[in-house]
């Protein structure tokens, strides 16, 4: 059990990494994790929000739908947070900014 849990952090890391460089398919994998609970992480509406937004920023058609999905099942509020949280994602990870 120890073992699939390091994999799955291991894919975690590598999807974050990958997701910083604008991604679109690490970016939309990881709004899958926290909207279903896999890859070792709790169901979090929130990120999953933020991490859909993110993948549709980047081209991806698959992560607005899924956001629009989740969006039903959240307040105001948490989308209000999860776009905040994306926007500070944005800012941190901007290297064309940093530049």
């Amino acid at each position: 059990m120890g073992n699939s849990f390091k994999s799955a952090n291991f894919l975690m890391q590598s999807r974050l990494a990958d997701a910083a460089r604008g991604n679109a398919d690490a970016l939309y994998d990881l709004g899958i994790a926290y909207s279903t609970g896999s890859g070792g992480v709790d169901v979090d509406l929130i990120a999953a929000h933020k991490w859909f937004n993110l993948a549709a920023l980047n081209g991806s058609e698959a992560a607005t739908m899924c956001r629009a999905d989740i969006s039903d099942e959240m307040t105001a509020r948490e989308i209000v947070e999860a776009q905040r949280q994306a926007r500070a994602w944005l800012q941190a990870t901007d290297q064309r900014r940093a530049a």
